[in-house]
């Protein structure tokens, strides 16, 4: 059972994650609509596991990814996006993401990202 942080501006998306990650058994131990709560959560929670979206209002994904590699540079972090720029994708990897996976892949996508991250 990996401990989560989800990370997104869309209730949709933030449901969507939970019920995901909780049906295989994960504990989703917080979840944020912004990069403020984001990095409160971080800090307070401890997860193993961040999956953040690259696209929110307010600060950006890639933002809170440069805030959470400061405070931990060894944080696992999976940045989540519908865009399929690769130039983001490039950006995110480099500011330390561990992954960089397609919002609107189905469960085995997400679930196959949490154990690969655990597992590097």
């Amino acid at each position: 059972m990996t401990k989560i942080l989800i990370v997104d501006d869309s209730s949709f998306a933030r449901n969507r994650l939970r019920i995901i990650f909780e049906r295989a058994g994960h504990e989703v131990v917080g979840v944020a609509e912004n990069g403020e709560q984001a990095m409160d959560l971080y800090t307070t929670l401890h997860p193993e596991v961040v999956t953040l979206d690259y696209l929110m209002a307010g600060k950006k994904g890639d933002e809170v990814l440069m805030d959470i590699m400061q405070h931990d540079p060894d944080a696992r972090v999976i940045m989540v996006s519908g865009s399929g720029d690769q130039t983001v994708q490039d950006k995110a990897l480099s500011s330390g993401a561990k992954l960089f996976i397609d919002k609107y892949n189905g469960q085995t996508e997400f679930l196959n990202a949490i154990d690969q991250v655990m597992k590097a």
